[in-house]
């Protein structure tokens, strides 16, 4: 355990387990650090990542920290499993390092000139960070009794080779399809709503009288030989999850500590419809209300509804987005909390509005966030939901 010091004091010192690699790019070393040491020498690092950092001049970018990633994991670490087990990457100048062969360790130490200070190193500025800058800012928010990093240290590197470790890492690595993430919550044992959106998501793509028969994309790309598929599992998952928890990092760790999150109250309802369902474990209720809500739908407009290719946004992002905007008040215009709506009662509903099939094009309705928004005020506006606007 490191003391809490000035970092003007004279000693600091600390040694981390460590083995020595060698690889085409050099030598460097995998270590083990505990959170607070890893935190404490690279802390002035972290607070200047809204700056410039040398080997991000060097590639000509910059790469501020994201305060709502950083929130993520802050939030992340206090999970009753958390884990990061890949390797925060560090770079260390020689003069604040030695290697002890014999005991397979690193001594990392500050360097103090006192004739020349601006050669100093405090124990603050003793590691550079490469990679995992998120994740150790996140780390000073844990509140466990231990967290161990795994790092990889490279010593005296020179800005070229910082560079081209930083875009190796950072802009050449595949990034995992979010909707192949969702999917992999079929293999968790605990409830989480993460896990009920995909099981509903499923249900509802291999039931062959469910309006979304055959249209999911499972892993986030079209299954070879089906041209159906015009949403992906993430889009799906995404636009539900927010009406089963306002937290589904806390709900799913609260799970897995085999407790049950606490019954919702009237205003939390009116944000989080399906709340009282997910709690009382009633997920195909769930998808009841999901089914007969987009098989009336697909009754009001069947042509938009099942048009495949380019041409008709109803069936596809921008108009799924907008119809389950349109589902929460919709939902609570037409029942009490708890209850199932029937596919008549929706489609009253949505006879209410004079809306023709062909009207449902992105010359209509543009791509991204402003085609969307634009659809759910008409729907609003039509279906004489208009005065709820604000509410929603």
């Amino acid at each position: 355990m490191i003391k809490q010091q000035s970092i003007l004091d004279d000693a600091f010192e600390v040694s981390i387990p460590c083995l020595r690699l060698r690889q085409p790019i050099g030598e460097f070393f995998i270590a083990t650090i505990d959170r607070k040491t890893l935190c404490q020498i690279t802390y002035a690092d972290v607070r200047r990542m809204s700056d410039d950092r040398q080997f991000e001049q060097y590639l000509g970018i910059q790469r501020p920290l994201a305060a709502n990633r950083v929130k993520e994991i802050s939030q992340y670490v206090n999970t009753v499993d958390a884990c990061f087990p890949t390797a925060v990457i560090l770079a260390i100048e020689a003069r604040c390092v030695e290697f002890d062969e014999a005991k397979s360790c690193l001594k990392l130490t500050n360097f103090l000139d006192r004739e020349n200070p601006e050669r100093n190193v405090t124990f603050d500025k003793i590691a550079q960070v490469l990679d995992g800058q998120h994740r150790i800012a996140g780390l000073m928010e844990f509140n466990g009794d231990r967290f161990d990093i795994n790092v990889s240290i490279f010593i005296d590197m020179d800005v070229e080779s910082q560079a081209y470790i930083f875009s190796t890492v950072n802009l050449a690595q595949t990034k995992v399809n979010k909707s192949l993430v969702y999917d992999l919550f079929e293999l968790a044992k605990a409830r989480s709503p993460q896990k009920t959106c995909h099981q509903i998501a499923v249900a509802l793509n291999s039931y062959e009288k469910s309006p979304f028969h055959s249209r999911i994309k499972r892993l986030g790309t079209a299954t070879n030989g089906k041209f159906s598929e015009t949403l992906t599992q993430a889009t799906f998952v995404e636009s539900l999850i927010a009406y089963l928890t306002p937290d589904k990092v806390q709900d799913r760790d609260t799970y897995k500590r085999g407790k049950t999150p606490k019954a919702p109250d009237a205003n939390l309802l009116r944000k989080h419809i399906f709340r009282s369902m997910f709690i009382q474990e009633r997920d195909m209720n769930i998808a009841d209300v999901l089914s007969n809500f987009f098989t009336a739908v697909a009754v009001r407009w069947p042509a938009a509804w099942s048009q495949g290719g380019e041409g008709s946004v109803l069936n596809k992002t921008n108009g799924f987005r907008a119809l389950i905007r349109f589902l929460k008040p919709a939902y609570l215009h037409l029942c009490w909390e708890g209850e199932i709506v029937s596919v008549g009662q929706f489609t009253t509903l949505f006879d209410k509005i004079d809306l023709e099939d062909n009207y449902f094009t992105i010359e209509n309705f543009k791509p991204g966030t402003s085609g969307e928004s634009t659809l759910f005020r008409e729907l609003m506006e039509r279906s004489e939901l208009g005065s709820l606007q604000a509410v929603f």
